[in-house]
């Protein structure tokens, strides 16, 4: 994982409440254990015809959509099962951040075990977030702030484990594997 401590990038607004992960990435799709490729079946449901073609409405398959690294959704991102693939598709996919006033718990614990930043903002940011597709925003991981781009900036909770292994790129068993030394010295002093 890469170390990530800021994100500058244009917003896709998906203003659509309980996305729940079957949705962002369907069980048909979970046979695989890459992550690799997921990226091309997300929101699969509603980005493509029966036949594969691309839904020209969907908010992903539009012209402005094209490099936007932040999703702004609407209430209860990432509801439902506990499918670590959800954050995986949205990462592959090219997305960085997801934005709501809410995020389902296991899916925020999962998305930042891979890498993808969920940013909780109060009502009326979101409400302008919602209203501005294609906003360039800031997220700064360190300072945990997000910045519009009125230069209006508001802070954001985000767990002290959680932030440290984003801005040092490392997974928990990357901090783990990192305490090697440690644990050994430990392991020397207490075993008989």
């Amino acid at each position: 994982m890469e170390p990530i401590k800021t994100i500058r990038a244009k917003t896709v607004v998906l203003p659509v409440d309980n996305v729940d992960t079957d949705q962002i990435i369907p069980a048909r799709f979970l046979k695989v254990t890459s992550k690799s490729g997921l990226g091309a079946n997300l929101f699969t449901d509603w980005r493509y015809e029966k036949d594969g073609s691309p839904k020209a409405d969907f908010v992903l398959n539009r012209p402005e959509a094209a490099g936007a690294q932040v999703l702004v959704a609407g209430d209860n991102f990432g509801c439902g099962s506990s499918r670590e693939h959800a954050p995986w598709a949205l990462t592959d996919h090219g997305i960085r951040a997801v934005i709501s006033t809410t995020i389902a718990d296991i899916f925020r614990n999962n998305a930042l075990k891979n890498g993808l930043v969920p940013v909780v903002v109060d009502r009326a940011t979101h409400a302008r977030l919602l209203a501005s597709p294609g906003m360039e925003v800031v997220l700064d991981i360190e300072k945990t702030t997000l910045t519009l781009d009125d230069g209006t900036s508001v802070s954001f909770p985000i767990d002290p484990f959680a932030r440290y292994c984003l801005l040092n790129g490392v997974d928990e068993l990357a901090f783990l594997l990192g305490q090697d030394a440690a644990i050994q010295e430990y392991e020397s002093r207490t075993t008989p």
